[in-house]
C-alpha cells in the first residue's frame, strides 16, 4: 500500500504536468515507465530498511533530502538541462543515504554531525575516515549499489563530496548531476540556515560554468526555490 500511494503521489506531482489524475496503479506503472519504477521502489524499501533505532532523526534527514530533490527537479526544468526528472530527484534523495546506516551503526555518530557543521577546515568525510575508518559516501555508494540502483547514480554518491569531480570527470551526465546537486544542497542550505553550504565556496565557479549560469542567474533560482518550491 506505501508503495503503490508513492507511484500515485509521483505521477499525479506538478513535476509531470498531467491534465488530470491517474487512480489506477497499473496505469501510473506504464506512464512512469520501469526505471522509475524501479527507482521509487528502492526509495520505498531503503527508507523502510533504515527506519530503526537510531541517534539521529530519520524523520528530519529524509525531510531535508526530499527538500534537496525537489530543489533539484526545479533547477533542472528551469535550466533546460538534458537529465531525466525522475533520475535528479533520486539523486537529491540518495546522496546522503549513508548517513543515516552510520547513524544506525554509530550510537556517537550524531556528535560527528555537530563537529562537522561546527569546524570549517575539514569535511564531513575527513572527520568520518579519522573516527570510522570509512566515510559515509562510500557507506551509501553499497547501499546504492546493492538495490541496482543505476551506475551512474551511484557513482554521484561515491563522489558527490569530492572537490575536483567536475574536472576529472568528462561524463556529461554525471558533470549536469553533480552540479545540480551542490547548487541544490548550497540553496537548501541557505534557505533553512541562512548560510551558504562550507562546499559551495570551492565548487561555486565550476558548477556555474557546467550549467551556464551566471552568479545573478544562481541568485534568482535560489529566490524562485525558496518561494515556490521550499514552501
Amino acid at each position: 500500500m506505501g508503495l503503490s500511494a508513492a507511484i500515485l503521489k509521483t505521477i499525479n506531482s506538478p513535476y509531470y504536468g498531467l491534465s488530470r489524475m491517474i487512480s489506477d496503479i497499473q496505469q501510473a506503472v506504464m506512464l512512469l515507465g520501469t526505471r522509475s519504477v524501479a527507482n521509487l521502489v528502492a526509495t520505498h524499501e531503503i527508507r523502510h530498511a533504515m527506519n530503526q533505532k537510531s541517534c539521529i532523526s530519520h524523520e528530519r534527514f529524509w525531510d531535508e533530502a526530499t527538500d534537496v530533490a525537489k530543489t533539484m527537479v526545479y533547477i533542472g526544468k528551469k535550466t533546460d538541462q538534458k537529465v531525466q526528472f525522475e533520475e535528479l530527484y533520486a539523486v537529491g534523495l540518495f546522496h546522503d543515504c549513508g548517513i543515516p546506516a552510520m547513524a544506525n551503526r554509530f550510537d556517537d555518530y550524531k556528535s560527528l554531525l555537530i563537529e562537522a557543521n561546527e569546524k570549517h577546515d575539514a569535511t564531513i568525510s575527513e572527520l568520518e575516515e579519522e573516527r570510522y575508518n570509512t566515510n559515509h559516501a562510500v557507506v551509501g555508494y553499497f547501499i546504492a549499489n546493492s538495490w541496482d540502483l543505476p551506475r551512474g547514480l551511484c557513482e554521484l554518491i561515491l563522489r558527490h563530496h569530492e572537490e575536483d569531480a567536475l574536472d576529472q570527470s568528462s561524463d556529461e551526465a554525471f558533470v549536469t548531476m553533480y552540479s545540480i546537486l551542490k547548487m541544490a544542497e548550497n540553496i537548501v542550505e541557505r534557505t533553512r540556515r541562512f548560510h551558504s553550504n562550507s562546499e559551495w565556496l570551492w565548487v561555486k565557479d565550476g558548477v556555474l560554468e557546467a550549467l551556464g549560469l551566471t552568479s545573478l542567474d544562481y541568485s534568482d533560482l535560489e529566490d524562485d526555490v525558496s518561494e515556490f518550491v521550499l514552501v
